[in-house]
Parts: C-alpha cells; structure tokens; sequence
C-alpha cells in the first residue's frame, strides 16, 4: 500500500529529526553532537565546525577539537563561546580543549525541561502527518476512489502507525532525560 510507505517515511523523518535534536542536548558525559550547531567565521565565510575540524572525545569529560589548519584555533575558540553553550573553550596552540564541567541540578532539570519540549515537538510533528495523511485518505473516498470500508481501514492503520511513532518519540525522550539526569 503506497500511503503506509509514504506515511513510515515521513514519521521515521519526523523521528530521526528528533534523534538529532537529542544529541545536541547536553549530558553528563562529552559529545561531539555538542557542537553540531556551531557555525565558524573564516576565509570570508561562514562554515560548520565539523567541516573546518576533528572533533574527538579523549576523556568522559572533554572534546578536543583538532582544526584541518592550524592557523584557525582562535576563530574556532571563539565561535565556541560565542555559540552560548555554557563551555569555555582553551585554546592551546594547535588545538581547542574543552573541559565539560559537571551540571548542577538546576541546569539538568532545565535541559530535562528542552527535552520534553522536543519530545512533544516531535509528536505534534507526527500528529501532523497523521492528518494530513487521513485527509488524503478522505479526498479519495471523496473522488469515490476508494471504499468507506477502505476509507476506515486506512485511518485505523494511521492511527496505529502515529501511535506507534509517539510511543517511541516518548521512549527517546525518557533515555535521554536518564542519561541527562545521571549524575
């Protein structure tokens, strides 16, 4: 059935989409995805930092960020605290070092708080296509393409596959908010 192919697509996009999100969120342990979102002025341009450096993970605790040209540490360091990240770049003198500094329960709590929003992001997201998809299934009844019996077949199955999404946006969610959480 072509609309159930269509429909996983776009709610496994929606949850992917998610995934990303949730790697950006800070934890307790360092993770390159940290600074996924950080954008570097060189050359004239504007590029991502990824493009421009390695970024590894030598400790649980800290990046090390190895740029392609040495020359570009500087630039590199301050895109990074002016990324407002709450990290505090060291730049030494073909590298930048970034120590992640524990998280009192303030700031987890607060970046359980983004979590959440982008959980239920994601499930509005979801939800969404889920009406759209069930209009498209109407509009065809509608045109007399398919069956009222067809019509409520296909809802019920759009029905369960956004279920289905949400339940797992939600499961991400929770993994997340325990790892955030772990002290």
């Amino acid at each position: 059935m072509q609309i159930e192919t269509e429909l996983v697509q776009a709610m496994k996009a929606a949850l992917e989409h998610l995934k990303k999100e949730l790697q950006g969120l800070r934890s307790a342990r360092a993770n390159p995805a940290l600074l996924d979102n950080v954008q570097v002025e060189l050359y004239g341009t504007s590029m991502r930092l990824r493009d421009v450096a390695n970024i590894t993970v030598p400790e649980s605790r800290q990046l090390l960020i190895t740029p392609f040209d040495p020359n570009n540490v500087m630039p590199i360091a301050k895109a990074i605290e002016s990324a407002n990240l709450n990290l505090q770049p060291k730049a030494e003198h073909n590298a930048v070092r970034i120590i992640i500094p524990p998280m009192d329960e303030a700031l987890r709590k607060d970046i359980v708080k983004q979590c959440k929003k982008k959980g239920e992001e994601a499930k509005i997201s979801i939800r969404d296509i889920r009406r759209k998809f069930n209009d498209t299934v109407r509009k065809e009844k509608t045109n007399g393409n398919i069956s009222e019996d067809d019509m409520k077949r296909s809802e019920k199955m759009i029905q369960d596959k956004t279920d289905n999404f949400c339940k797992e946006a939600d499961t991400l969610c929770t993994n997340k908010e325990k790892e955030i959480l772990e002290v």
